[in-house]
Order: structure tokens, then C-alpha cells, then sequence
């Protein structure tokens, strides 16, 4: 089969297609014709023996597919040869074939084109994870959302709106119209002070959660825009600079930072308790499917490249011109 393989660490750019033989099953395995898999920032880091986590060389990279079940492992609890779904791995995804943990694979339902799928394993359970399970926003909230226009950002404003908060939106001009076709309630230049913008929006009551994927000075202008009991989550760092906090911040202004991590629910954190936690991330995603169907939740594709140009594909994701997912088709 086709693949992206990773021989040593390295610049991504640097990696090459290669036919290599399928990955061997394994217990409780799934084998998946890949469809799409998406392209994301961190498999930069990966791939260069960067990330906390660094599989085992050879190997190939990519986290999240989307495709067709071919065959399961005798102890598996699999959906049936045939089924399209989409999946959770540790690494394999760039490639014509793939094995999944039995369950890391959701069904997904008629009419869901595969690109928009890739949007399920991560994005869209990272942006609810952070916004249920640890901001635990209610109906009514104002939530703001920085990075909105990203994948974990866009899936924020949209859970955030399924959930029937009200949702201030920050992104670069460019992608102000699809933030407010995702029916943000406020959207503000990502170039710009927001503070007093936020502070006006909700008529001076703050904000009762962030959702902050970019860190840097974003992280402390942030903090002063929550209102009383609000909660600060952080996601990621994709303005480069790791913030710090001064306690006495979080009790004079009685508010909470919290951080969310989707690779502890999938097993990707010392220990792996991938299967403790599994009956909590399966009913996420399928609260996430029934959005879906419902219309909630419309995944953004912004590009899709065939497997031999993942440098182009990469270099949407690392210079920022991507709103939504980058998907390669293998």
C-alpha cells in the first residue's frame, strides 16, 4: 500500500511516499480503507521527535481517518465490513490502510461526506470536552472563542451555539463571513485588543467561558474578561508563547483555568486508560453525531490534496491560510 512513512525524526517536508506492506492486525483491531485523514499542526512535531509522545521508528504518521471498514479482529466489537466511520489512532493514518482500537471507531451517518467526517475524532470532541466537560457552559452563556476559525475553534462556536450560548468570535478579517455563517454573535479581528469589546458585548458581565487555543497575551487578556465563576480553557498554544498565571488573579476575580487534553481520553497519556475512558468519549461523539443530523454542526473543508502533495497540505495548516480542516486522500 501507499503511505507517508517516517524512517527517522525529521522536518515534515522532509518525508516521502513510499508502498510498504498493510499494518498487521492486531487484538481488538479494526482494518479501515482510509478515505481522509487530517492534516494538523502537531503531526509537524511528531514527526520531528518533538511531541510528548514518539512512536516507535518506522512509522507512519496521521491521527484521524475517516473510511470504510474492510475486516476485525475475532475479539473486536466492530461495526460490519462495509460500514463507513470514522476513527482515533496513535499514528498510521497516511496511508491506503490503517488499524483502529475497536473503540475508536464511530459509525457515521448517511450523508456525511468524508472530508467533513475527518473533523469528528478530534476537533469537534477537543472543542466539547473543553466546552461541557470542563467549562460546562449552560444555555444563555457568553462564550468567547479564540482561534475561531481553526478546527478546534469552528467546532467551539458551533458546539457552543448547539448548546444555545451566545458567542463572541475572534479570528483574522478574512474569516469573519464563515464565523458568522456559523452564527457567531460577536465577531472580532484577531489583530485587535478584545477586552473592551467583550466587556461591552456582555454588557459588563464578562464572559462565563474562553475557549483559547492561541495562549500568549490572549491567555491574560482573557482572564479579565471572564465574569464571576467563568473558566478559562485552554487548549493549545498556536501563538506560540506558554502564559502563566498569577494566582491571585483566579481568587480576587473568583474564576477558574482548566486545560483539556483529548489524547488522555484516547489513550495517549502516560498509563493509557483509553478504555476507562471510552464509554465517556463514545457518548460525546454520538452527541456530536446527533448535531450533526440535526444541523447543528457543519465541519469546514477548506482544502483536500491527494496523499503525494501533503507538503502543500501542510503548508496550508503552518502558515495559516486554512479555515476549518486540511484532509489528504489516500
Amino acid at each position: 500500500m501507499r503511505a507517508i512513512l517516517c524512517e527517522s525524526w525529521r522536518d515534515f517536508d522532509a518525508l516521502e511516499v513510499k508502498d510498504i506492506p498493510p499494518p498487521p492486525m492486531r487484538p481488538r483491531g479494526v482494518r479501515i480503507r482510509v478515505e481522509a485523514a487530517g492534516v494538523s499542526f502537531a503531526t509537524q512535531l511528531v514527526v520531528a521527535g518533538k511531541y510528548q509522545r514518539k512512536p516507535p521508528l518506522p512509522f507512519v504518521p496521521g491521527t484521524e481517518i475517516v473510511g470504510t471498514v474492510i475486516e476485525a479482529a475475532p475479539d473486536a466489537e466492530a461495526p460490519p465490513a462495509g460500514t463507513r466511520v470514522f476513527a482515533v489512532l496513535d499514528w498510521g493514518g497516511y496511508a491506503e490502510e490503517a488499524i483502529a482500537d475497536d473503540i475508536h471507531v464511530v459509525a457515521i451517518p448517511e450523508g456525511l461526506p468524508a472530508e467533513a467526517a475527518v473533523a469528528f475524532p478530534i476537533s469537534y470532541p477537543t472543542a466539547g470536552a473543553g466546552l461541557l466537560w470542563r467549562g460546562r457552559i449552560a444555555p444563555g452563556d457568553w462564550v468567547l472563542v479564540h482561534g475561531a476559525a481553526g478546527g478546534v475553534g469552528l467546532a467551539g462556536v458551533e458546539i457552543a451555539k448547539a448548546v444555545g450560548c451566545r458567542v463572541i468570535a475572534r479570528a483574522g478579517a478574512a474569516k469573519h463571513g464563515l464565523l458568522r455563517a456559523r452564527r457567531a454573535d460577536v465577531v472580532l479581528d484577531s489583530a485587535e485588543p478584545f477586552r473592551d469589546a467583550v466587556r461591552e458585548a456582555t454588557g459588563g458581565q464578562g464572559v462565563a467561558c474562553v475557549l483559547d487555543t492561541i495562549g500568549g497575551d490572549a491567555f491574560d487578556e482573557s482572564l479579565r474578561c471572564l465574569g464571576d465563576g467563568g473558566t478559562l480553557v485552554v487548549v493549545g498554544f498556536a501563538g506560540g508563547g506558554i502564559p502563566t498565571v498569577a494566582a491571585n488573579i483566579l481568587l480576587l476575580k473568583n474564576i477558574a483555568v482548566a486545560g483539556v487534553n483529548w489524547g488522555t481520553y484516547v489513550g495517549w497519556s502516560p498509563g493509557d486508560a483509553r478504555r476507562l475512558h471510552a464509554p465517556r468519549a463514545r457518548a460525546l461523539w454520538a452527541q456530536l453525531m446527533a448535531w450533526w443530523q440535526a444541523g447543528a454542526l457543519r465541519p469546514e473543508v477548506h482544502a483536500a490534496f491527494p496523499l503525494e502533495r501533503f507538503r502543500e497540505a501542510m503548508a496550508e495548516v503552518r502558515e495559516r491560510r486554512s479555515a476549518g480542516r486540511v484532509v489528504l486522500r489516500p
